[in-house]
């Protein structure tokens, strides 16, 4: 691709991209979008993996940007989108940036609200998916203290 035509900064995403950056790891960046939605993404647009993100013209961003806002319009599975079933409206969406940190603090608050475990767990800044808590974690509960006998030397 001619020289005049690269760029050096790119917008996806509300995201900035160096153009030197392959466009698989440069999607990546976008919070919401992992590997395999990237390689699904450049698929859809018919994208090589190893053009840049610096060669893109206009239109590609432009599909790009469409393809992450409304991927289940473009054949994009559901099981690859980060907010299946939402509990308000029932649908299949997937969120980036912004939005995506937004749901999941509502989605906390909710659980804290009604009170249930995993809302507790959140509560008291303790892990809600099983783990252990008796050597990790210990930034929560405090120093370690060691056992103290009962009585000095006589």
């Amino acid at each position: 691709m001619a020289k005049e035509n690269f760029r050096h900064l790119v917008r996806i995403g509300n995201v900035d991209h160096k153009g030197e950056r392959p466009i698989v790891p440069a999607l990546k960046d976008v919070k919401g979008v992992g590997m395999p939605l990237a390689h699904a993404i450049c698929k859809v647009t018919k994208l090589a993996l190893s053009r840049r993100v610096g060669e893109l013209t206009d239109a590609e961003v432009e599909k790009i940007e469409d393809v992450i806002k409304t991927p289940l319009s473009y054949g994009i599975p559901t099981w690859m989108l980060n907010r299946k079933r939402d509990p308000e409206t029932g649908e299949d969406t997937h969120l980036i940036g912004n939005d995506l940190m937004f749901a999941k603090e509502q989605d906390i608050k909710l659980l804290r609200r009604i009170k249930c475990y995993r809302g507790i767990r959140h509560a008291n800044r303790l892990p809600c998916r099983g783990q252990r808590t008796k050597s990790n974690f210990r930034k929560n509960k405090g120093k370690v203290q060691s056992v103290k006998r009962k009585g000095g030397k006589k």
